[in-house]
């Protein structure tokens, strides 16, 4: 089946990560239908190394796709199996190999981020493994000199050995880098909760919104994902929830959606998808409301 025109562009830049199952312009195509404005997706199987090439074929119906439903904004998550932060020498030469391949992915379809978790320092320290990352930032902005994509640093809920818990840390990530007009960060709600940011209150997002601006600065932040939390403050646990079901609530998205610092930077859903897989769209008619729209 190729991609039908559809109606006008969406109204909002709220979306959610969707599945390529059927062809890559098939994410587009179910976010379309809920009314998004941004779309993530895995440009390969992101629990496996190899992958298939991508075609002129996924390009010309991805793009075709882009026109007929409108979708503002439309960028990847990288695979988790990579750690750019890794002591271990061919461990991280195969970690910049794979991202390159992603990067190089992404570029062929035109999206405009590639959001990737900095990694584990695997006991080496934090500093070492934050080397490790800044490193392996300048060689993969060197391996794809020219390209538009931009590697976006997602913030950890900070458990063991992971980078990037912190602003200050993604913020040491970007001061250091070459090329960091090639660079940003994408801010997820769960991970700053689960790492002790509280934004429960307006004098605790506040507040983590302050330290963002002044370690990360307001241009870099290209993308957010929005996530209840399972866990509790501070408990170092990537664990997804709906919007409002969660330890966070209702308020931190309320926030978030009407902050006009962020009126123009995506944001999109990864709350769990099973066992209802419609949850997107009761979940995207909450942030709506949060948001004022509706």
């Amino acid at each position: 089946m190729r991609p039908r025109r559809g109606g006008g562009p969406p109204a909002d830049l709220l979306g959610a990560h969707m599945s390529v199952a059927g062809g890559f312009y098939r994410a587009l195509e179910r976010a379309h239908a809920l009314g998004c404005g941004a779309v993530q997706i895995f440009v390969k199987n992101q629990l496996q190394w190899r992958a298939r090439p991508l075609t002129d074929e996924d390009v010309r119906l991805w793009k075709a796709a882009r026109r007929a439903t409108g979708i503002r904004h439309a960028f990847a998550h990288a695979s988790y199996l990579l750690n750019l932060g890794t002591p271990r020498a061919a461990e991280w030469r195969r970690a910049v190999g794979a991202f390159q391949d992603e990067l190089e992915r992404a570029e062929a379809l035109g999206l405009s981020l590639v959001v990737i978790h900095p990694g584990s320092h695997k006991g080496a320290g934090r500093r070492a493994g934050l080397a490790r990352v800044a490193a392996a930032l300048d060689e993969l902005t060197r391996r794809t000199r020219g390209a538009r994509v931009r590697i976006a640093l997602e913030n950890t809920a900070g458990a063991g050995d992971t980078l990037g818990r912190t602003f200050a840390e993604l913020g040491w990530l970007l001061d250091r880098a070459r090329h960091p007009e090639r660079l940003g960060v994408c801010l997820d709600t769960c991970h700053l909760f689960a790492a002790g940011y509280d934004l429960r209150s307006r004098a605790g997002y506040e507040a983590a919104m302050a330290e963002c601006l002044t370690a990360v600065g307001l241009e870099a932040v290209r993308a957010f994902h929005l996530n209840d939390a399972k866990a509790g403050l501070g408990s170092g646990l990537d664990r997804h929830e709906h919007i409002g079901r969660g330890q966070l609530g209702l308020q931190p998205f309320r926030l978030l959606l009407r902050d006009r610092r962020w009126r123009r930077v995506p944001k999109v859903l990864e709350t769990p998808k099973k066992p209802d897989p419609a949850a997107d769209i009761a979940n995207l008619r909450t942030l709506r409301t949060l948001s004022g729209r509706r």
